[in-house]
């Protein structure tokens, strides 16, 4: 159809016409005429094209060996650029992509490849773009999209991994000792201050160990109190001259002393008896 002076132009494409070997414009989406053998079309497709990059071996500046893979967006801007400054643009984005991924990461840390992937992307679209502005190819995006790790290095990463979370984890497990032993400081002030609340505490205590179904339960509070009680008792016999009284035990506590007989005082007789 070109050669027979008819060429039809779709929406994402543009034409470069060429007469007799010299160039005559750029024909707009839609249906134009030219002179028959003597002017030539070449269409350039405007769309985003994807370009994958394979997978390379890369030494970081660490000296790790690391397999590298990446894709590459880009889009032909300039028509004329695209037929006239260069010959494939695909394979010439393709190639230079690849060696700029591999300085790129060459001249990186592996944790700074692993962890600031965002920073290496911006890095290498900017590199790219500024070579193929000449080439009417502007490259909007970067991705490095696969990092292979040596398997030593992915055990040594696993461990380090496993370590930092039992580091983790046994801080926590100090912390909450730390503020249990606060809260039981705490607690032990306030049994010391009301002697009611331990009395409390070992009836709740009882309540949950008569929960599990047991046929024996030993509660020594009333043990301590007797404890307590006794050596009281062997404190005031061994200081008779004190004025600490004694311990009563039981309901004859109550019961007042009865004074015995003075034998200087004369029986008093009842007239009625």
């Amino acid at each position: 159809m070109p050669n027979m002076g008819i060429a039809i132009v779709r929406q994402y494409e543009r034409g470069v016409v060429f007469r007799l070997g010299r160039l005559r414009g750029i024909r707009r989406p839609g249906i134009h005429f030219m002179i028959p053998f003597s002017d030539r079309m070449w269409k350039v497709s405007l769309r985003t094209v994807t370009m994958p990059v394979p997978s390379q071996q890369v030494i970081t500046q660490d000296n790790v060996s690391i397999g590298v893979a990446a894709v590459a967006y880009f889009r032909r801007v300039d028509a004329v650029k695209a037929i006239v400054e260069i010959e494939n643009v695909a394979q010439a984005v393709g190639q230079i992509a690849q060696t700029t991924v591999r300085n790129i990461v060459g001249r990186s840390l592996l944790d700074q490849v692993l962890t600031d992937t965002q920073t290496l992307n911006l890095a290498i679209r900017e590199i790219l773009d500024n070579i193929t502005q000449q080439w009417g190819v502007q490259v909007f995006l970067v991705e490095l999209k696969d990092i292979e790790l040596p398997t030593s290095m992915q055990r040594a990463m696993a461990r380090q991994a496993e370590a930092e979370r039992e580091k983790r984890a046994k801080i926590i497990a100090a912390e909450g000792e730390a503020l249990s032993a606060g809260r039981l400081a705490e607690a032990a002030d306030v049994i010391a201050d009301h002697p009611v609340a331990l009395q409390l505490r070992n009836l709740q205590i009882l309540a949950e160990i008569a929960a599990e179904k047991n046929s024996t339960i030993v509660f020594p509070a009333q043990l301590l109190d007797s404890a307590r009680a006794v050596t009281q008792f062997v404190e005031a016999q061994g200081n008779p001259g004190s004025d600490t009284p004694l311990p009563t035990i039981g309901p004859a506590a109550d019961t007042p002393a009865v004074e015995p007989p003075d034998p200087d005082t004369p029986p008093q007789i009842n007239p009625g008896e």
